[in-house]
């Protein structure tokens, strides 16, 4: 057979193989959002993230349940080839694409962006409104047989005819919840744009692919370090694994899951230069000393092809494993234009020639410039900051060949328990001098020296995510058969009442599991985003029977109450070595509350009204976590409430419709500035035309 008839042959069948699933065109700038476990994010159509949403830095929130914990910045990735002819038949030595929004209809085609779910996700309701119909258009398809709660596919065509298959596993269960398994598929389709013709069926020669990440350290971080931390200016980056292949083939269980032998890259805030205290676990320090940056994050690599036709762990990878400057890479332009120059540089970038002088390596760059360098970004002198830099590479693919790349992007660090405790008892002695501890360490030993308390905390970090990382690799060697917990109640109901606050549910589709155990309820009072308590419990283990609703008497008026409730199993079928052993419990995110229910009270006639607190004094918080409500009781259902102030000025008018009781002012004025110490005179006016004044102080 001659080789031009060959040629043609391959080229039909790699037609063949994808026009069975020809993808759409996708808007480069469309995301899909996982919200099911303690790390949430948001993936773009075009392959990589850029996190800035025109306001702030957003995505990898860790911990979710609390403001603020954004940690995503930017990713930066490439890839590149040498030897290559474009569909134009102009030669390039060396050309690449560099995966971003603006190169879209140039050098990137989207064809695919879509999130599988396991399940449909409950309803959850507060007083009739559905919390989760703001979320209806994120899950595209259901998938019983998914071994993931959710998984993200994104398919991207590049001008160099490479294809980009990226699926990312998303998991709910509370071991393995705070981390992100990505699978990368690099496919020779030939296709260089949106439509399914092919027009390349050469080899691709001396591919390398790669990235540079970077993050913040948590979006607090922003405030508490500042100076540019928002970008991540002041991040420093480590490495681990540099013996990778000595250990390899070692099991990692829970009696030792933390190895330091794993080929991962991570990232935390460390000091701003303009702080003359030690800012690392960046202290909240204009209130309780609260550490805000806790955060370390990064990438694990867990498996990478040799090559095209062998899939066994390429031991030796990545090629490059290390740190590089921020905003120092080479501009490949619109992939129109030669710039072989150019194109050249992001070849060898990608070889593991760091882009510049000085520019970045494979050290541990913490221990390497820790000593001489108050400042990360003073390394390399680039006010972008640091990225965790990972590459792969080379490999030859023939048209139709694919290779596979999977990493594991997770989270972790001291908890918020922690963060406060250590946070205060810092601050205290920061704000004491002389105050010499003793303070305890996380090895059971004291120390008097404040800082080395707080940063020998923050530092535990680094353990934290090495665990994560660990727990990701076996997950993945297991072929993610973790073991699961029970799915969560089908729906999940608050209804405020005069006298208690009634939940209820409808079951979990896993109490036919034989190894179901029951349900638990959390309560938190004033916002959600502070610590839930458990308040009920029913099935095994408890002294309730199974049942579907709890009324909970003890809240008190006035006050905001937020829930959510997990299904549990016995924890008989959780004996593997994936994680420890015990009860598992569904995603709390899956049920959590986010609007609050509190007691209703009966509608009043205007002698009844009365204001709570007065005197209002914004020192004494009488409603938990919202220091600037007042209270109106015994309100008429249906009334006009206008504030004015002690000369007549009226500032803000209220129109109380919901028939109860109870209205709330937090204490602004219609213009939204917030009121100031003094007399004021509330006038509430019936639909009838009935009105009645009653005053009240406020004081600042």
């Amino acid at each position: 057979m001659n080789r031009s008839l060959t040629k043609s042959l391959i080229l039909l069948a790699v037609m063949a193989m994808f026009a069975a699933n020809v993808h759409a065109q996708v808007d480069a700038a469309t995301k899909r959002y996982v919200r099911v476990g303690s790390l949430q994010s948001h993936f773009s159509a075009y392959g990589a993230e850029r996190a800035w949403n025109n306001s702030y830095y957003e995505g990898l929130i860790w911990p979710a349940d609390y403001p603020y914990q954004d940690n995503a910045v930017i990713k930066r990735a490439w890839a590149a080839v040498e030897d290559f002819s474009d569909p134009r038949g102009v030669h390039w030595p060396y050309y690449g694409i560099y995966y971003t929004l603006a190169a879209s209809e140039t050098g990137l085609f989207p064809m695919e962006l879509t999130q599988t779910a396991k399940f449909t996700p409950p309803n959850v309701f507060v007083d009739g409104n559905d919390l989760r119909v703001i979320y209806a258009g994120e899950i595209d398809n259901i998938d019983p047989d998914l071994v993931a709660d959710r998984v993200i596919t994104n398919v991207v065509n590049s001008s160099m005819g490479l294809t980009m298959t990226r699926k990312v596993y998303a998991f709910s269960q509370q071991y393995h919840d705070n981390y992100f398994i990505k699978e990368f598929t690099f496919t020779n389709t030939g296709n260089t744009n949106w439509d399914d013709v092919i027009e390349l069926n050469d080899t691709l020669r001396g591919v390398r692919f790669g990235w540079g990440t970077r993050y913040s350290g948590g979006r607090e971080a922003s405030w508490t370090i500042g100076d540019g931390q928002s970008w991540g200016k002041h991040s420093w980056v480590t490495r681990r694994g540099e013996n990778y292949p000595q250990h390899y083939t070692e099991e990692i269980t829970p009696a030792n899951p933390i190895v330091d032998w794993l080929r991962a890259g991570f990232s935390w805030a460390g000091q701003g230069e303009n702080n003359a205290f030690d800012n690392l676990g960046g202290p909240d320090m204009t209130a309780t000393g609260r550490l805000t940056s806790p955060h370390h994050v990064g990438s694990v690599a867990i498996h990478v092809d040799r090559s095209a036709s062998d899939s066994q762990d390429w031991i030796y990878q990545p090629s490059f494993l290390g740190w590089h400057a921020g905003d120092t890479y080479p501009d490949v332009g619109d992939q129109r234009t030669i710039d072989a120059p150019e194109m050249k540089n992001l070849y060898d970038m990608l070889s593991g020639i760091p882009f510049g002088a000085n520019k970045g390596g494979q050290s541990r760059m913490d221990e390497v410039f820790g000593p001489f360098f108050e400042d990360a970004y003073k390394v390399h002198n680039d006010g972008g900051g640091t990225n965790v830099m990972m590459t792969y590479g080379p490999y030859d693919l023939g048209p139709g060949e694919s290779i596979t790349i999977v990493e594991a992007e997770g989270i972790n660090g001291l908890d918020r328990q922690m963060c406060e405790v250590v946070g205060e008892r810092w601050k205290l002695a920061y704000d004491t001098p002389g105050d010499t501890g003793p303070f305890l360490l996380p090895d059971g030993t004291e120390t008097s020296n404040l800082d080395h308390y707080k940063n020998s905390w923050v530092e535990t970090g680094k353990d934290s995510i090495m665990l994560t990382f660990g727990r990701a690799k076996r997950n993945w060697d297991a072929n993610f058969q973790i073991p699961q917990p029970p799915l969560p109640p089908s729906s999940f109901s608050v209804e405020s009442g005069g006298d208690r606050i009634y939940t209820s549910w409808l079951a979990s589709p896993s109490e036919s599991e034989p190894d179901f155990g029951g349900y638990r309820l959390y309560r938190a009072i004033g916002r959600p985003d502070t610590t839930f308590e458990e308040i009920y419990a029913c099935g095994f283990g408890t002294d309730k029977p199974l049942s579907y609703y709890y009324d909970d008497i003890s809240p008190v008026r006035g006050q905001e109450y937020y829930y959510y409730l997990v299904a549990f199993d016995d924890g008989s079928e959780n004996n593997t070595n994936l994680n420890p052993s015990g009860s598992l419990h569904s995603s709390r995110f899956y049920t959590k509350t986010t609007e609050g229910a509190t007691l209703q009270r009966k509608p009043g006639a205007l002698d009844d009204i009365r204001i709570v607190p007065n005197p209002f004094n914004i020192q004494d918080e009488t409603f938990i976590g919202t220091p600037d409500k007042l209270a109106f009781f015994d309100v008429p259902g249906y009334c006009t409430i206008r504030i004015y102030t002690e000369r007549g000025d009226l500032i803000k008018t209220i129109e109380h419709t919901n028939g109860s009781g109870t209205e709330f002012w937090f204490m602004n004025t219609d213009q939204r500035q917030v009121v100031v110490s003094g007399i004021y005179i509330a006038h509430f006016e019936t639909r009838e035309g009935q009105s009645a004044f009653k005053k009240f102080i406020v004081v600042r």
